[in-house]
C-alpha cells in the first residue's frame, strides 16, 4: 500500500468511527488533509466546530442548521413593498413606502442594506481571480433567490455607478485597508441568467453574516475568509454534502470569524488578542529566531503593518495559491493554539528570505514581504512546526 493511500485510510477509519477522536483528528488534519474524496470538507467541519464529534448527531444537526439558514434567507433579504407586487399600487397613507423615515420600515431596512452590499458584491465579483471556479454556475442554486423574479437577487440591488464613494468601516475608527492586493480579475464577474455563479452565493452569506453580526457587519477582507471554504465544500465529490455547501459554509464562516474577529475591529487592536498585539508575537519570534534579519527590518524602520497585517487577518488568503492556503488551513484549524501557529507559518517565511532581506534595501524589502516570492508550501510548514517545536521547549 503507497503512503497516500495508508494515510487516506488512516482518515478513513478516524471519520467511520461512532466517535471521532479529537486528538488523533487534530494529529492527521495538522500534517496535511488528502485531497481525494470528502476528506478536508468533513474534517474542517469537525474542527471548525460544525458538527460533533459523535457521528449519529450528525444528520440531526445538519438538518437543524440547513433549515435555520432557509429561515435567515426568507427573513433577512428584506423586499420593500413586498405585499403590494401583486396591485403594483401602493397607499402612502397607509402603506409602507420609499420616504417613510420610520426606522422599523422595510424601505429604511432595504437602504441600509445596500449601503453594506455595495462593497460585499464589489469584494466577491473579483474573488481568486486566479481560477475561474467563482465565476461558474452552481449547481445547487438557491431556489426561494432564482424563482422569486429577480426580487431577491442581490447583485441587482447594486449601482456600480457608485461604487467607487462606497468604503466599508471596520468598528471603531478608520478604514480598513486589508484586502490591497494585486490579485484581483481584469474584469468584475458577470452575473448568470437562470442559475447562480458561485461568487453570488458567497454574496449572499456575507450579507446575511453582516445582517446577523450588526456588531461587526462586514468588512472587507472577509471575502478572502469565507471562500476558501466554500470552495472546499462546493467541490465535494459527496453530493449529499455538496448540496448543502452554501449554509455549511454559512455556519463554518460564522464560528471562524468568533474566533479571529477582533482582527477587524479597529477599536481592538491593542487588545490582547488584537492584531496589533499578534504582529508584536511575530516580531518578538523573528528577533529570537534571527536577530540579524530583525535589526535589518528594525534599521529600515520597515513595521509588521506594511506587509504581516493583512497575512495574520486573512490567514495568508491572498499570500498563497488557493490549493496552498488550503494546506496551510489544514493545520491552523487543527492547531490547539492555531494562531500560535500562524505566527509561526508567518516568521518562517520571513526567515525563509533571509538573503534577499539582508541585501535588499527598503523599498525591495517593502516589496519582496508585501508579494511573497512563490515557494514550496510544504517548506515553510516545516520550518513553522520546527519554530513550534523549538518555542514548546
Amino acid at each position: 500500500m503507497s503512503i497516500l493511500k495508508r494515510k487516506i485510510q488512516e482518515f478513513e477509519d478516524m471519520l467511520s468511527a461512532s466517535e471521532v477522536d479529537a486528538y488523533q483528528l487534530r494529529r492527521l488534519c495538522f500534517n496535511g488533509i488528502p485531497d481525494e474524496g470528502s476528506l478536508r470538507p468533513l474534517c474542517w467541519k469537525l474542527l471548525l466546530n460544525y458538527i460533533p464529534y459523535t457521528r449519529e448527531k450528525w444528520d440531526e444537526t445538519l438538518a437543524r442548521k440547513r433549515e435555520l439558514y432557509k429561515s435567515f434567507i426568507d427573513d433577512l433579504i428584506v423586499i420593500p413593498g413586498e405585499s403590494n407586487l401583486e396591485t403594483g399600487r401602493v397607499d402612502v397613507t397607509t402603506d409602507d413606502h420609499p420616504l417613510n423615515l420610520d426606522p422599523d420600515s422595510k424601505w429604511q431596512t432595504f437602504f441600509k442594506d445596500n449601503e453594506v452590499l455595495l462593497q460585499i458584491d464589489k469584494d466577491v465579483r473579483r474573488l481568486c481571480p486566479d481560477i475561474s471556479f467563482f465565476q461558474q454556475g452552481s449547481e445547487y442554486p438557491c431556489e426561494a433567490i432564482v424563482h422569486s423574479n429577480g426580487q431577491k437577487r442581490l447583485h441587482q440591488r447594486v449601482h456600480h455607478t457608485v461604487l467607487k464613494s462606497a468604503s466599508v468601516e471596520r468598528k471603531g475608527l478608520g478604514v480598513t485597508k486589508i484586502a490591497v492586493s494585486a490579485r484581483k480579475a481584469a474584469e468584475d464577474y458577470a452575473p448568470l441568467e437562470g442559475g447562480e455563479a458561485h461568487w453570488e452565493v458567497l454574496e449572499r452569506i456575507l450579507f446575511l453574516y453582516a445582517k446577523l453580526n450588526p456588531g461587526q457587519g462586514y468588512v472587507q477582507g472577509m471575502n478572502e475568509i469565507v471562500g476558501p471554504i466554500y470552495y472546499a465544500f462546493a467541490c465535494d465529490p459527496d453530493q449529499k454534502w455538496r448540496e448543502h455547501a452554501e449554509a455549511d459554509t454559512f455556519f463554518c464562516f460564522t464560528n471562524l470569524m468568533a474566533e479571529i474577529r477582533d482582527f477587524f475591529i479597529k477599536s481592538l487592536d491593542e487588545a490582547e488578542f488584537g492584531i496589533n498585539a499578534m504582529m508584536s508575537k511575530l516580531m518578538q519570534e523573528v528577533k529570537s529566531s534571527c536577530y540579524e534579519i530583525w535589526m535589518r527590518l528594525n534599521q529600515q524602520e520597515l513595521c509588521p503593518q506594511y506587509y504581516s497585517f493583512r497575512w495574520l487577518t486573512l490567514l495568508l488568503s491572498q499570500e498563497f495559491p488557493l490549493p496552498d492556503v488550503m494546506r496551510i488551513w489544514d493545520s491552523l484549524f487543527s492547531d490547539e493554539n492555531r494562531f500560535d501557529f500562524l505566527i509561526h507559518i508567518c516568521c518562517a517565511m520571513i526567515l525563509l528570505c533571509k538573503d534577499q532581506i539582508l541585501s535588499g534595501d527598503f523599498a525591495a524589502n517593502v516589496k519582496l514581504l508585501q508579494n511573497f516570492p512563490s515557494t514550496d508550501v510544504q517548506i515553510v510548514l516545516t520550518k513553522a512546526a520546527e519554530l513550534a517545536d523549538r518555542s514548546s521547549l
